[in-house]
């Protein structure tokens, strides 16, 4: 059933009090960068297992604070309410649903396309074979996540729509044990908990976003740190602009050293980085086309409040 979101509601739908707390009470002075990230913040991590961002920002005088959220929502939700300084990589879907909230904030990078790096899952066993045969069944998907637009891509060019099928929003933790157990039917996920399924339990791929949701994930931060520390976010961009074209170059060493942090084995990691572009570039406004798509088509399932314009956003330029 399709929910409208309140102003206040869209993004605190995820957040917990004890998290803003502690967020809160990290402080947001200049000289500490307080970082959210997600387990597929794959460069983020990268970095933050290799004290990489630590070492560039010491001459800038600043310290990192880490905080790791389940998914993109409550990552900027905390950004948003001004508990966090700068947001890892999320997928394009999140940020439409900040700007519905009235969120101040700054698009620092995005990552190229990844279409294949999130997909739509069945059980091995399944009897549903194509899209279609989702009218009527039960869906998992973490809510204003990348997933939930593939979801809702993918259904319209099957013929259905969203009040087609019965959701359920799931963090993927609970997305994975839902799928496991049967209580639900598909599941919609990304890397690398897409990989990670796929090898563990069999899923079989009913449609990824190959021609219909680009997933392209962005890097944000808060446009008021933006503007007072603009030299900060220039090296934390170039940082992950190095760690992008070094993971596609060394997926074994990668693999390695993102094995212990996710927990996951260095197959199941190789598979969800080759499917992830890691190319980090600046956000300009040509390459927010899609983002328009995007908030139209939550707009039409009353998942938003209002349009949204998705070029009415401060862009960084990591350049100047």
């Amino acid at each position: 059933m399709a929910h409208a979101f309140t102003r206040r509601g869209v993004l605190g739908l995820l957040g917990s009090l004890a998290a803003t707390q502690a967020l809160a009470q990290a402080g947001g002075a200049s000289d500490t960068l307080r970082l959210g990230y997600q387990k597929s913040s794959t460069l983020i991590a990268l970095l933050k297992a290799q004290g990489t961002l630590e070492k560039r920002l010491a001459p800038l005088g600043v310290k990192l604070s880490w905080h790791e959220f389940t998914s993109g929502l409550p990552l900027l939700e905390a950004l948003n309410l001004d508990n966090l300084d700068f947001s890892a990589d999320v997928a394009d879907t999140v940020p439409v649903f900040a700007q519905a909230a009235g969120a101040q904030l700054t698009f620092v990078a995005q990552e190229a396309p990844s279409p294949s790096a999130q997909a739509i899952l069945v059980r091995a066993d399944s009897p549903i074979r194509k899209v279609a045969d989702l009218k009527g069944r039960k869906v998992g998907f973490a809510k204003a996540a990348g997933s939930h637009y593939l979801l809702i891509a993918a259904l319209a060019k099957a013929g259905l729509s969203f009040k087609d099928i019965e959701p359920a929003y799931l963090t993927p933790a609970d997305g994975r044990a839902a799928f496991e157990t049967g209580a639900i039917d598909a599941w919609v996920v990304w890397d690398p908990f897409l990989a990670a399924a796929q090898r563990q339990t069999q899923a079989r791929v009913l449609a990824d976003g190959t021609g219909i949701a680009s997933y392209q994930r962005y890097y944000l931060a808060r446009t008021r740190y933006a503007q007072a520390r603009p030299d900060v976010l220039r090296a934390v961009y170039a940082e992950l602009e190095k760690a992008g074209r070094w993971i596609k170059q060394n997926p074994a060493e990668a693999a390695a050293v993102l094995a212990p942090v996710w927990g996951l084995d260095a197959a199941t990691i190789e598979q969800a980085n080759a499917r992830r572009s890691y190319q980090v570039r600046p956000v300009v406004h040509a390459g927010l086309a899609e983002q328009q798509r995007i908030a139209d088509a939550f707009l039409a399932e009353k998942l938003l409040p209002r349009r949204v314009d998705t070029l009415a956003v401060t862009l960084f330029e990591p350049g100047a």
